[in-house]
């Protein structure tokens, strides 16, 4: 079986497993799937098109489409070039899109339909279709590139806005995405999430570079993950906890319906996994085959832990696997200390190249430190434990979501004074967006005219799911939002809000 060497292209990845097996599939989803040898004519046919709208070397390809074939298709068609594939959801407010658009400045989106505009309308959208269809007209060799960076995932930040983290990774085969998330060659793995997210994207990508398949579900549907292991023997799954809890929730009878003796290893991340949830997935599947990974997009450092390991160090999410990280009280003295908290902080380690770069925002790093936010505590043994995060993101089933992006929204509205968005617990997603806001006494705003105003600017995911309208200040008289205690106040009440 082919095994790429480090350095490897991976534009070439597709080419070299349909020279050992051009009839095994590579890639599912839903009704389609393409073997090794159709991927690598697709991804070709691709390439060409893509040169000829003008994409090159190094350049960001957005790819504006849903799981599917298509999408692999595409990536590894940047991938042939040298360019960069950054996967983007389809449902992109357009603020947002305008905003990832204009940092990315790319030569063409490819996307659902043909000459589409997208962004400020500055760009048009392309179909894998039209860009095979266009492939004739290339009457060159297409040589492979190896590209400076092999992806650049998204990601809104604490001002609102949203800015690209660029992998320092280049487009070459890089042995860390295996061995971070313990995919071995020839795997089959079942990916859950849409691929517009980095890890997805990246654990499917990693299946694929060493000769493994790839299933994607279109969506995600708690009973279609349990047939879909068994239907295609999967060996490696790919959860966030909300979707753990979900299928915790069928009935006893359907979970037991299926077969799932296949499965070598579940792997989730993204948010906090609830004690109860991760001990009855070790109780119902055994210790050794759960795993959990603690990083950051930025991937400067992580944490991976087994359920093994988890059942002695009950709620830690493991010790340092990759990269370095230390505690920082929040004085910014060095904590040195077992069992002391305080923010954490990552870099890569000595001598290793920068693992990301980002585009619309500034690194804020120390020696090489920096850090997302969390706050956290070593154990005696180096296993580390979260206890939350010093800056205000919310995750809301296993996604980021930043409060100053919803309340600049919140303050386009022309009878809204002033909104502070809050995480108020959920059972099934860890938050429930609640939005506060402050409207003029005697205006004849309601909550439904300002989630319809939100619906044109934000994301489905962002949406408050509740909204709660009042007339008192939400600032302190220095002009400080009150966040915490906003949120106390109505946990305290036990958050008697409307909820959907």
């Amino acid at each position: 079986m082919f095994t790429p060497e480090p350095g490897f292209p991976l534009g070439d990845i597709p080419r070299a497993h349909a020279a050992e097996h051009p009839d095994a599939v590579a890639v599912r989803c839903g009704d389609e799937l393409l073997t090794w040898a159709e991927l690598d004519r697709a991804s070709g046919d691709v390439a060409r098109g893509l040169r000829l709208s003008g994409v090159s070397r190094g350049r960001i390809v957005p790819l504006m489409l849903p799981n599917g074939v298509d999408v692999v298709v595409a990536a590894f068609a940047c991938l042939r070039l040298g360019a960069v594939p950054q996967p983007l959801s389809t449902r992109l407010a357009p603020p947002e899109e305008e905003a990832i658009l204009a940092l990315a400045e790319p030569a063409v989106v490819v996307g659902l339909e043909e000459g589409a505009p997208v962004g400020d309308g500055r760009f048009r959208s392309t179909t894998v279709a039209e860009l095979r269809r266009r492939a004739g007209e290339f009457e060159e060799d297409l040589v492979t590139e190896v590209g400076p960076s092999w992806k650049a995932p998204t990601s809104g930040g604490s001002t609102g806005r949203p800015k690209i983290i660029l992998s320092g990774a280049a487009g070459a085969f890089n042995p860390f995405d295996m061995e971070a998330w313990g995919l071995r060659p020839g795997e089959q793995s079942l990916v859950t999430a849409p691929v517009h997210h980095n890890a997805p994207f990246s654990t499917a990508m990693t299946t694929l570079f060493n000769g493994g398949t790839v299933t994607l579900l279109e969506r995600f549907d708690a009973e279609r993950v349990l047939a879909d292991i068994e239907r295609h023997a999967i060996t490696w799954v790919y959860l966030v906890p909300t979707m753990m809890r979900r299928i915790l929730a069928l009935p006893e009878e359907t979970r037991e319906r299926y077969d799932l003796s296949s499965l070598v290893s579940v792997w989730h991340c993204a948010e906090p996994c609830p004690p109860a949830t991760k001990q009855a997935w070790i109780d119902w599947l055994g210790p050794e085959k759960i795993w959990e990974l603690y990083a950051g997009t930025e991937a400067q450092a992580g944490c991976t832990i087994s359920g093994t390991e988890w059942l002695a160090h009950r709620g830690a999410v493991g010790r340092t696997t990759w990269g370095e990280i230390k505690i920082v009280a929040l004085d910014g003295s060095p904590v040195t200390e077992p069992g002391v908290p305080g923010e954490i902080f990552m870099r890569v380690s000595e001598g290793k190249p920068p693992a990301f770069r980002y585009i619309g925002a500034e690194t804020e790093e120390e020696d090489g430190w920096s850090t997302l936010g969390d706050i956290g505590e070593f154990d005696a043994d180096g296993y580390l434990y979260l206890h939350d995060r010093r800056s205000d993101m919310l995750l809301v089933g296993g996604v980021n979501v930043y409060p100053a992006e919803i309340e600049a929204a919140l303050t386009e509205h022309p009878h809204v004074l002033s909104g502070a968005v809050i995480g108020l617990p959920d059972p099934d997603r860890g938050n429930r967006v609640h939005a506060i806001v402050q409207v003029e006494e005697g205006r004849p705003t309601t909550a439904e005219e300002i989630d319809a105003f939100l619906a044109t600017r934000l994301s489905p995911h962002k949406r408050p799911r509740s909204i709660e309208l009042v007339t008192t200040p939400l600032r302190s008289a220095a002009g400080k939002l009150r966040r915490s205690a906003l949120r106390a106040e109505r946990l305290a009440d036990g958050a008697r809000r409307p909820t959907p």
